[in-house]
């Protein structure tokens, strides 16, 4: 048995039920993953086996692609569509060109705040776990390197846009981050509709086989 699987996450289950499911179908308890994914994202996963955990601190450390449509007209508490509207606006338009240029200007290092729906620990005390009390803590802001920023598309919501846009980053890069940064830069609130992460490091989820139901 391989040491080392490649699965593709469903969007609507926590990366934990991933391995839940591959525990219960292959008999191993000893098993983890090189980085989790939101429930509402989907895409690429790297799971460790046996003496394949051993190996999965590095591939946490290497660099991932993901395939962003960010929200354009609308700030989430989350960060993504699970959360309550915090702010909205109407937007008028955004040109190709106008989206190419600001997508330009995020390549390189961003010094961002992390996502308060985030596993960070403040003061010993877990980020998500305080947003869902309801505390507003203090949110950590962190050096975030994006190695490619490509626009894919842009089409009209309503009253909003979605951008459609491949984000190649290098390891510790939140893309909820990225999205909000985008926003401010256009002049409008923004969030994350869709996320699916399609590579990790030599990894691709062309490569990956859907979890056990």
């Amino acid at each position: 048995m391989k040491d080392i699987l490649l699965i593709d996450k469903p969007k609507g289950i926590t990366s934990f039920d991933v391995i839940r499911q591959l525990r219960r179908k292959l008999g191993k308890k000893k098993m983890g993953h090189a980085g989790t994914l939101d429930p509402l994202a989907s895409g690429l996963m790297i799971i460790g086996i046996e003496g394949g955990t051993k190996k999965l601190n590095e591939y946490i450390k290497l660099s991932k692609s993901y395939i962003a449509e960010i929200l354009v007209g609308e700030k989430r508490s989350t960060g993504d569509m699970e959360g309550e509207i915090i702010e909205s606006a109407k937007v008028d338009s955004l040109s190709n060109e106008e989206v190419e240029g600001v997508l330009k200007g995020m390549v390189g290092e961003l010094m961002l705040e992390v996502p308060a729906f985030s596993a960070i620990k403040v003061g010993g005390k877990r980020l998500y776990k305080e947003a869902r009390k309801g505390n507003k803590m203090v949110l950590p802001i962190r050096s975030m390197k994006v190695e490619k920023a490509k626009l894919i598309d842009i089409r009209e919501s309503d009253d909003s846009m979605i951008v459609e846009v491949q984000f190649d980053v290098e390891s510790g890069v939140y893309i909820r981050s990225l999205a909000e940064e985008f926003g401010r830069r256009v002049g409008y609130p923004a969030t994350i509709k869709e996320l699916r992460r399609i590579r990790i490091g030599d990894f691709r989820i062309e490569d990956a086989e859907s979890p056990p139901s």
